[in-house]
């Protein structure tokens, strides 16, 4: 009877040995959480812990330049559909009050996340969800106050870049707009992008290159960055944060897209984040 009861004794620990370590996160490069809000990426090398999204702020119309906020926003609904035990793959279904659906396949890796999204309308009526907004925070990144983040010129912009004429070029650009319907914050609209149609915050003058933006870290050692593909703008927003919003461009009846999105936090290597992103995104 000892007998039989020890070894079930035994079988039980090494089944339940088996389960924890199952459901232990990765030790190995990056992870992620998402709790129906927030989309959080940790690491051992991360400046500030940890790195925070509002994943997804919004979806939005076109004509939003000089229009109430809330008559852009398409409302929509948020679900997790499978979450990983070691933290390395998330998977998310939006849906969209006008039946749109837009799945999130999110994948961490040493030193960056992959996003792979399928937005499809399987509706009758064709859709306006133009582009959305992965809100991303860069205040413990940057080591910046979140208090004077709404400053015509906070100073966490002084971290923060954007891609010029092919170069990485750092906030505040150049000429500096500063009227709009809703002030501050400073909005970079690419040359394929209509200019009615951009978030309504003061828009530059100054047109990025390419969906690479980022920050460098409080010390200057390292970078994070995130680029779409397609991508509808870049934005220096109100909550210490840095957008490159991803662009959709509305939907066809039966019409399905397909949007890729990278997240790096790497060294400060300027040429070497370019290339990996020009690879990445050619």
């Amino acid at each position: 009877m000892l007998r039989i009861l020890f070894a079930s004794f035994v079988c039980f620990s090494i089944t339940t040995q088996a389960v924890t370590n199952a459901a232990e996160p990765s030790t190995d490069g990056l992870t992620i959480q998402w709790d129906g809000r927030y989309l959080d990426v940790h690491g051992a090398d991360i400046p500030g812990d940890f790195i925070r999204t509002h994943y997804l702020e919004a979806y939005c119309r076109p004509g939003s330049t000089d229009r109430d906020w809330h008559q852009t926003v398409i409302k929509h609904t948020s679900e997790l559909i499978n979450a990983t035990p070691d933290r390395k793959r998330i998977e998310i279904r939006d849906t969209l009050d006008d039946g749109v659906i837009v799945d999130h396949v999110i994948i961490a890796g040493q030193d960056e996340v992959t996003f792979e999204l399928t937005a499809t309308n399987p509706t009758d009526k064709a859709s306006q969800a133009h582009w959305a907004q992965p809100c991303m925070r860069v205040d413990r990144f940057t080591g910046a106050d979140p208090a004077n983040a709404r400053d015509v010129y906070p100073p966490y912009i002084k971290k923060c870049f954007l891609m010029v004429d092919g170069k990485l070029t750092r906030l505040p650009t150049s000429p500096w707009a500063l009227e709009a319907r809703y002030v501050p914050g400073q909005v970079y609209a690419p040359a394929h992008v209509d200019r009615d149609d951009v978030n309504p915050r003061p828009l530059s003058e100054v047109v990025p290159s390419s969906g690479l933006t980022g920050c460098y870290s409080a010390d200057e050692k390292m970078i994070l960055a995130v680029a779409w593909h397609p991508y509808q703008e870049i934005f220096q927003g109100v909550i210490t944060c840095m957008h490159n919003d991803f662009r959709i461009g509305g939907l066809a009846p039966g019409q399905t897209k397909h949007i890729r999105g990278k997240l790096y936090v790497v060294p400060a290597d300027t040429q070497a984040l370019v290339r990996r992103f020009q690879t990445d995104f050619p």
